[in-house]
């Protein structure tokens, strides 16, 4: 896959948008606010298609500015997600204090080469990105709704 694909994407069902938001904006309003995290279930292309969202908890050390997928939670989701015959697209965390762009920890952290990476940042900013290349390529957000 290359950056240049102009047929690269991620098109989100009906719904879905509204349920990133709402996940992120619970993880925003806790006291102190915490990165919220969850894998995207779907039709991988380019473009992609998210169906659904599967939460899993944030197990990182310091959830106000990192997040990591519990393991065990990851890996149960992405079971359930193939036994109904859908792909595991890629993950999503927000950003409850910071713009929606990937930061020096997404940037270690990130392990799926092609994979969609999402940020969600409250009230309501989405972006998405692609790993490759050890680095990211901003895809375009569409909303089928």
């Amino acid at each position: 896959m290359t950056a240049d694909d102009s047929h690269d994407g991620l098109t989100l069902a009906p719904g879905v948008r509204d349920a990133l938001l709402d996940h992120a904006r619970k993880g925003a309003d806790r006291d102190p606010p915490a990165e919220v995290c969850g894998i995207f279930a779907g039709e991988r292309g380019p473009p992609d298609h998210v169906t659904a969202i599967r939460r899993v908890p944030n197990v990182a050390a310091h959830p106000r500015t990192e997040y990591e997928l519990d393991p065990a939670a990851t890996m149960a989701a992405i079971d359930r997600i193939e036994d109904r015959g859908d792909d595991a697209v890629g993950f999503y965390h927000s950003h409850p204090e910071s713009a929606p762009r990937p930061s020096a920890t997404d940037r270690a952290r990130a392990t799926w080469p092609g994979y969609v990476y999402c940020i969600v940042s409250p009230p309501d900013a989405i972006r998405a990105y692609r790993y490759v290349d050890d680095g990211f390529v901003e895809l375009p957000v569409e909303s089928a709704e």
